[in-house]
């Protein structure tokens, strides 16, 4: 089993940056798919971003060119650098790794462990 801390949300007007971090511990991840999911309130939990373990990286469209997801294996961290940020992006950020060895994230069931989640709030 693996544990998941975020850390690095808050409060931010339009345009701004923030910089959301994820440490794992228990077992290695390395060979792990990880990422980010968010959930804005009264909407249902959404994909964002995910890294495989040979660095391939993915987003979906609304956040393509403003959001980049990265990571450090030797740290057991995921990070998500988010820039110009639009009040659409307000959620609760949760980190994510993978269900199985090698696998990719498409969709929440394909999820083997959530973190606690982080709040990002963008002001207009």
């Amino acid at each position: 089993q693996v544990e998941l801390v975020e850390s690095g949300g808050g409060l931010v007007q339009a345009g701004g940056s923030l910089r959301l971090s994820c440490a794992a511990s228990g077992r290695t991840v390395s060979m792990y798919t990880m990422g980010w999911f968010r959930q804005a309130p009264g909407k249902e939990r959404e994909f964002v971003a995910t890294i495989r373990s040979g660095g391939n990286t993915f987003y979906t469209d609304s956040v393509k060119g403003r959001f980049t997801i990265s990571r450090d294996n030797a740290k057991k961290m995921v990070y998500l650098q988010l820039n110009n940020l639009k009040p659409e992006d307000t959620a609760v950020y949760y980190c994510v790794v993978g269900r199985t060895l090698y696998g990719a994230i498409q969709s929440q069931s394909d999820v083997g462990s959530w973190g606690h989640g982080t709040q990002v709030t963008v002001s207009s």
